[in-house]
């Protein structure tokens, strides 16, 4: 694999198992996966899962926990797309935000990350950002329940949150929102949640629509072929992903890297 992974999963296992897992998390035949993903093997019990397909981006959560459901110890997912770097733990299903790099924790594990020659540098990198649109919520509830699931007060502009007449907008001074978006649509299941994923230029453009913390159909750009997500062509009768964000009134120049 000579391109530089995206995501990358940590787990025990047997190789050939992780492999078919990953096959079938990503609903990919078995000639599919080359270009796909990896699974390297570690020199412990510990071995990894990288991926460098964009359009794969966020299953690494989904794989994580259905692989934490099959052993005593953790299991790793690493988001490399985003900017800072998501690192979270699962156990027996249960997800948690890490606070420690990606390859240290790789490296520790007996499973280091690979280089690449394709690596980009920090000029030339352009990470996918993340915010939202939530139907039917007010700003002061929504931070409220940010609080509630943080476990304490949030640190002053970790969320930006707008009311407006389309609905409360969320976005984030980092870049990534997290799962603002998944956290209070679960919490408030009549609310109807629009969360944008992007790049820069909007050349990679997603939107998943959220309703009681389930994606009820996702708008991807380009077409994701191989997602297993109910699959929408429009968002407010839109089909570009310029007249998405204006829609929804999201401006593009959240997801710009400045």
């Amino acid at each position: 694999m000579s391109k530089w992974p995206l995501w990358a999963v940590l787990t025990p296992g047997e190789p050939v198992r992780l492999e078919s897992h990953v096959c079938d998390a990503l609903m990919l035949e078995a000639d599919e996966k080359e270009s796909s993903f990896e699974v390297i093997t570690g020199n412990g019990r510990y071995h990894a899962v990288v991926g460098t397909d964009p359009n794969d981006v966020g299953a690494e959560l989904k794989i994580a926990e259905d692989l934490s459901l099959q052993f005593n110890e953790p299991v790793y997912s690493i988001n490399r797309a985003t900017d800072p770097w998501l690192v979270m733990s699962f156990r027996n299903g249960a997800g948690e935000v890490e606070d420690v790099a990606p390859e240290a924790l790789a490296t520790s594990l007996g499973c280091p990350l690979p280089a690449s020659k394709e690596r980009p540098d920090s000029t030339t990198q352009q990470p996918l950002r993340h915010a939202a649109l939530i139907e039917g919520v007010r700003a002061q509830e929504a931070h409220r329940i940010l609080e509630e699931d943080a476990g304490e007060p949030l640190d002053s502009g970790h969320y930006q949150l707008k009311d407006t007449p389309r609905g409360l907008l969320i976005a984030s001074a980092t870049g990534d929102i997290d799962f603002a978006d998944i956290t209070i649509s679960e919490r408030i299941p009549a609310a109807t949640a629009y969360g944008v994923i992007a790049s820069p230029k909007l050349d990679l453009f997603y939107v998943n629509i959220l309703r009681g913390g389930e994606c009820i159909g996702q708008y991807a750009h380009p077409p994701r072929e191989h997602s297993s997500l109910p699959k929408v062509t429009e968002i407010k009768e839109e089909r570009s992903p310029e007249r998405i964000l204006a829609a929804l009134g999201i401006p593009a120049e959240w997801f710009r890297n400045e």
